[in-house]
């Protein structure tokens, strides 16, 4: 199978199927499964402008499993079969995000010009080029945005930590990502203020 070209989608009911087939319709996630998540991650990178490779990335990006969510679909020895479905740029970009140390990374995010990215399944620095960390932190704002509006736990535990890492690299994200943020956030802060109150 040939790999598809950077500036060409694949099929998204091919991808659809293709996370069907590994199950990701049955493991569960807040809002649902890990499907549905996947499905409103790429529609809201779909909403939020970004290209078609990092929205099929948005929808495979817990392929390798992430820093935060074990689950993994495809262990590493079968990127390939992931470069064959969505092509180099995406699969890449699937990789660097669940490569991520967030430990490591985030507290980097927004200070640093040039962030070193610590891989956390081969244990070395690198610095991505900048399209590809635009491509990471606008998949980080909208899988995080997606947990935090069906799991108020987790909301509370994390929200203003990302909230925070997503104000030092607004510039490095979608206008409109940046924009559902702070409408998150003001949503956020309406409610404490109400339970101040009542």
């Amino acid at each position: 199978m040939t790999s598809p070209d950077r500036r060409t989608a694949p099929a998204r009911s091919h991808v659809e199927e293709f996370l069907r087939s590994h199950e990701a319709d049955r493991i569960p996630h807040p809002g649902g499964t890990l499907l549905d998540h996947l499905t409103r991650v790429a529609a809201r990178l779909a909403d939020w402008g970004t290209d078609s490779a990092v929205q099929v990335a948005g929808l495979c990006h817990a392929a390798y499993g992430t820093d935060g969510f074990d689950g993994a679909l495809l262990t590493l020895d079968e990127r390939t079969t992931l470069v064959d479905l969505l092509g180099d740029r995406a699969e890449a970009i699937v990789y660097l995000y669940a490569s991520c140390d967030r430990s490591a990374v985030y507290p980097r995010l927004g200070r640093d010009e040039a962030p070193l990215f610590h891989d956390r399944f081969t244990g070395e620095d690198h610095t991505p080029p900048e399209e590809d960390l635009r491509a990471f932190l606008a998949i980080t704002a909208a899988n995080e945005l997606d947990v935090f509006v069906h799991n108020a736990e987790l909301a509370a535990r994390y929200g203003p930590g990302l909230y925070e890492l997503l104000s030092r690299s607004r510039t490095l994200l979608p206008p409109t990502a940046w924009r559902d943020w702070q409408d998150w956030q003001d949503r956020q802060d309406r409610f404490h203020r109400q339970n101040r109150l009542s």
